[in-house]
Parts: structure tokens; sequence; C-alpha cells
């Protein structure tokens, strides 16, 4: 085979990155974090450059908690120096050198080669996490039912290591979406993030969450008279919303629901979801406050009515027609007629 000859004109305005990290860092490393450590090298010489989190969220379609795990995952892979406040908010990042980097720095400051270090024990700490991750990837390819890709290893890998998900809860993480229908790992780990999130680190904790889901999912669509299916992605985007970010009650959703069918004849995902908005504005909690907001509102409307009548019955009044007679010519035809 012909070699090739590789030829580079131009060579200003570019990041470097070393082989270190490429060889020993970014293998191991999810594709959303070295993006995020990519992305702050480009920035590093940049005197013009003004970080912030939300800034690096936007420019990589990330979200903000995927760059604060990026950070903490290469905090903890010593890369990244992450400084921080009195309240423990993040102030500032200093990146630091790779382990080839620092060793080529002593080499150069220490001519002459040190001793080799002494091997020592592998605590038995890390003897156990292999023995459950390995057991733990023998356990995904009997649920998902293949052969594991170096990107699944590296995926069930990262909940043990950075999401610091158990055993057990990882295996409870793969029957669940595996159960219903999902074995996609990036679904999967979409799910493990989203417990994450939630500060969800036990299976009980896991399972209290799905049978609050099926409820609210399960109430939802019987309101609506939906049989035989679950709900859409976009239905189940608004079940969400309103039990976990409105924080409302099983029993207000399907009231909410139930005015929608009564104002529409027809299940509307959308129009429900004016009604939950309006609620969560007005700080609604219980059944009773609606009452009080329901009762309120029909004395205002019977106020508006009985005012509108009333303007009615005045503009009638000063519309009517007054006559003038003639008095003296009604007496003098009285007179005659008798």
């Amino acid at each position: 085979m012909k070699t090739l000859t590789l030829k580079n004109k131009f060579q200003t305005n570019v990041t470097l990155l070393s082989n270190d990290f490429i060889d020993n860092y970014m293998v191991n490393a999810n594709g959303e974090f070295v993006k995020v450590y990519l992305f702050l090298l480009r920035h590093l010489d940049d005197p013009c450059s003004s970080l912030t989190i939300t800034t690096i969220a936007d420019c990589l379609n990330n979200t903000e908690n995927d760059v604060l795990r990026a950070f903490r995952y290469w905090e903890s892979a010593g890369l990244l120096l992450l400084e921080k406040d009195s309240e423990g908010k993040i102030t500032g990042l200093e990146l630091q050198k790779t382990a080839l980097t620092q060793t080529s720095a002593k080499k150069a400051e220490k001519p002459a080669p040190e001793p080799a270090p002494a091997p020592k024990a592998v605590p038995l700490d890390t003897f156990r996490a292999q023995k459950e991750i390995k057991s733990l990837l023998f356990i995904a390819e009997q649920y998902l039912g293949k052969t594991l890709t170096r990107t699944d290893v590296e995926t069930i890998t990262y909940f043990y290591d950075s999401l610091h998900m158990s055993a057990d809860l990882i295996e409870y993480l793969l029957e669940t979406c595996v159960e219903n229908g999902h074995k996609s790992m990036h679904y999967i780990q979409k799910v493990a993030l989203s417990w994450a999130d939630s500060g969800i680190e036990t299976v009980a904790q896991a399972k209290e969450q799905s049978m609050s889901y099926n409820r609210h999912c399960f109430a939802v669509l019987n309101a609506f008279g939906i049989k035989n299916r679950g709900p859409a992605a976009s239905e189940l985007t608004y079940i969400r919303k309103w039990a976990e970010e409105y924080g409302f009650s099983t029993d207000i959703i399907q009231e909410a629901c139930r005015r929608t069918i009564s104002a529409t004849h027809q299940p509307s995902f959308e129009y429900a979801d004016t009604i939950l908005t309006k609620w969560h504005g007005q700080n609604i909690r219980h059944l009773a406050d609606i009452a009080s907001l329901d009762e309120a509102f029909q004395k205002e409307k019977a106020s508006h009515r009985a005012s509108a009548r009333a303007k009615t019955a005045t503009r009638n009044l000063n519309n009517f027609e007054r006559r003038n007679y003639d008095m003296d010519s009604l007496e003098e035809q009285l007179l005659k007629s008798n």
C-alpha cells in the first residue's frame, strides 16, 4: 500500500490537544464530557473569553446539569480544578496538566531518572467494584439481548463511577427500561440522569417514583377516556410538568381533565395545560382551593350581570320618548263632548 503524505499549509488559530489526553483520558470519558473539555481548552488562551455555565450549555446544545456533570467528571480525573465560593457555587476553573505533561515537566527539571515506585496493593474496594461492574455487564447483556458495544460498557461504567449508582439500582434501571419496551442505551442513560437529578439513590426511591409516575399517567388517561395505550412522548411531557414541576396531586390533575372534556368534548392535553398553568399561578394546592376560586368567579359573574342589567334599564329609560299635550285643547274637547 502506498504511503500517504499529509501536508499542512496553516498553523494559526488552533487548539493543541495532548496525545496523553487522547490515549488515556478520552477513551473512558462520555462524549459530552469530551466536548466540554475541548470547549474549555479552546477558550483557555482567549483574553476576550467570558464564560458562564449557561453560555457553555448553549454553545454545546447541552443542559446546565450536563455541563456541571462534565466539570465533576474532569475534576475526579484530575484534569480540572473547580474554584468555589462560600456557598459552594463555582466561580472559576483551572485546567490541570495531564499525566504525560507532568512527567515531561519533571524530566525537564530533573534529568536523572527516578527509580520506579514499588507496586501498591490494590484496595479491596477496587476488587469489589470490578466484580460488580463485570456482573452488571453480564446482566445488561441478558436484559438487552445482545453483546454490549464499547459505548454500552462505558455508559454502564459511567452510571457506577460518575453517577455513583449502586449495582442494585443500575440493575433495577435496566429492568424497568426494558420492561417498558426501551432497550436503547441512550434512553436508559436519560432515565439514569433523571434519577440522579432527582436525588434517587436506592431501589426503593426509584420504585416510589415509578409508582407515582404510573399513578399519574393512569389517572390522566382514564379521565380523558383513553384506553389500551400508554401516553405519547408529548403527552408524557405534559404529565411530568403537572406532577413534577407544578407539584399537583392526582385529584387536581383529574379535575382539570374533566373540565377539559366538558369544555371541548374531547381529550386535549393543551387545553388541560392552560387550566393547570392558571391554577399553578394562583397557588392552588387542594380541591377546596378550586371550589373557593369557582365561588369567587360565580359571584363576580353575577355582579357583572346585575351591573349590565342596571345599565340596560337606565339606557332604555333615557331613550323613552316623552310627549307634550295641549291641556286647554283637551279640556275644550271634553266640554263639547258633554
